[in-house]
C-alpha cells in the first residue's frame, strides 16, 4: 500500500524529478493486477497514485527518503516499476537485475548506451518507447520541457515484440 513519504532534497537535483502518471499508460496492458508493484524510487507518489487507481497493490519507498533500495526490499512484491534516481541509474540496472524479478525502469533512451549498461541488457530487455516526450515535475516543482525522448526497459514482462511503441 502507499506510504506517504517525504520528499528530501539533495545536492543532485536531477534525482528529484518527478514522473508524471500518464506514463504508466503503455504499461498497464503488460503487468497483472494480481501482482504487488514496487515502486522503489516514489518520490511524490505520482506513479504509486495511478498504480493504484488502477487497481494495483503497491509497495513504497524512496532511497531519498531512508529506504535503501540496494539493501532493503518489501515483502513480497512480484515487480518492480519506478523511474530511478538519475545520479544512480547503474547501479539501479545492475541491482534490479540482480533481484531477478520482472521491472520497467523508465530511462532515456540514451540508456542504451554505454558498455556497462549495455552488459546489463544482454541479459534480457525488451522496450516500450513513448510517443512523447514527457513533461518531469522539476525540483522547484515547474513542468519541464524535457529534451529527451523515454522508453520503459523491461525485463520478464514477456511483451509480445522487443520493441514496442507505446502512447501517452
Amino acid at each position: 500500500m502507499k506510504q506517504n513519504l517525504p520528499l528530501i532534497m539533495t545536492k543532485n537535483g536531477a534525482d528529484n524529478f518527478q514522473t508524471p502518471p500518464v506514463a504508466l499508460k503503455p504499461l498497464f496492458p503488460f503487468i497483472s493486477k494480481s501482482w504487488t508493484i514496487w515502486e522503489s524510487a516514489c518520490g511524490k507518489g505520482y506513479l504509486v497514485d495511478e498504480l493504484v487507481k488502477n487497481g494495483y497493490k503497491v509497495e513504497a519507498s524512496d532511497v531519498l527518503t531512508g529506504g535503501d533500495y540496494f539493501i532493503n526490499q518489501p515483502d513480497g512484491w512480484d515487480c518492480s516499476i519506478t523511474n530511478p534516481p538519475f545520479s544512480k541509474k547503474n547501479e539501479w540496472i545492475e541491482r534490479t537485475y540482480e533481484l531477478d524479478k520482472p521491472f520497467a525502469l523508465l530511462l532515456p533512451l540514451a540508456g542504451l548506451e554505454t558498455q556497462r549498461r549495455q552488459k546489463q541488457w544482454k541479459k534480457g530487455l525488451q522496450l516500450i518507447v513513448l510517443d512523447k516526450r514527457l513533461h518531469f515535475e522539476t525540483p522547484n516543482n515547474a513542468k519541464s520541457h524535457c529534451w529527451f525522448a523515454s522508453a520503459w526497459f523491461t525485463y520478464k514482462l514477456n511483451l509480445p515484440k522487443d520493441i514496442i511503441f507505446g502512447e501517452i
